[in-house]
């Protein structure tokens, strides 16, 4: 429809006024709110997301294109019917112990839940045993762990390795990233997956929940 092609491409623009107008209209039309969401809003952040990771955009973008698509879901809310928007899955993420970063953390979480994403974020410096409760508690399919130092690096690979003692290790994807963070080390450390930024982050959580 050109109604949701014309919501994508304005969501991407990060005009947020348009973008609410053509929400909006698109709910006068009758078109579903599910529809609206799914195709016009969520298919514009995929695309962020890839914009983000090839370098076309920048992280102030990225965050304004997010808080447009947080302000256009809270306007739909009310007329999505109940299950119609089905989460991606459930996310529980959050910088290791010993690290108080979180700017790269919160990109992530904003981009994982503008792509349908239920995250929990448990926050900064945070130990092996409150990544152990979450899981217990959310029972997510993905667990994210940031590390912004080298020095919090070998704690990674603890909290990694205990995690992968729990009794939901087999229903679990561990992903990671952060600056000193690389694919070697992800490799090294026994996680599933490394993202190099948030746009990549999120792109891999759905092809994590696709098989």
């Amino acid at each position: 429809m050109s109604d949701l092609k014309a919501i994508t491409d304005t969501l991407i623009s990060c005009d947020m006024d348009t973008l609410m107008d053509l929400v909006k209209t698109a709910l006068d039309e009758g078109i579903p709110a599910g529809d609206i969401l799914s195709q016009g809003l969520i298919g514009g952040m995929a695309v962020v997301g890839e914009r983000m990771e090839s370098g076309e955009m920048f992280i102030p973008e990225v965050l304004m294109a997010a808080h447009c698509m947080g302000t256009a879901v809270e306007l739909l809310t009310p007329h999505l019917a109940e299950g119609e928007a089905t989460s991606a899955g459930r996310v529980v993420i959050g910088t290791v112990k010993g690290d108080l970063h979180d700017i790269g953390k919160n990109l992530v979480v904003m981009m994982m839940e503008s792509v349908g994403f239920e995250v929990t974020d448990l926050g900064v410096d945070v130990d092996a045993d409150t990544f152990l409760k979450a899981i217990e508690e959310h029972k997510p399919q993905i667990v994210g762990l940031s590390a912004l130092l080298t020095t919090t690096m070998p704690m990674m690979r603890d909290t990694v390795a205990k995690i992968a003692e729990c009794d939901h290790r087999d229903a679990l994807k561990i992903m990671v990233g952060g600056a000193p963070v690389d694919q070697a080390f992800a490799d090294e450390i026994g996680a599933d997956a490394y993202a190099p930024d948030a746009g990549s982050a999120s792109k891999l959580a759905k092809a994590l929940m696709n098989g």
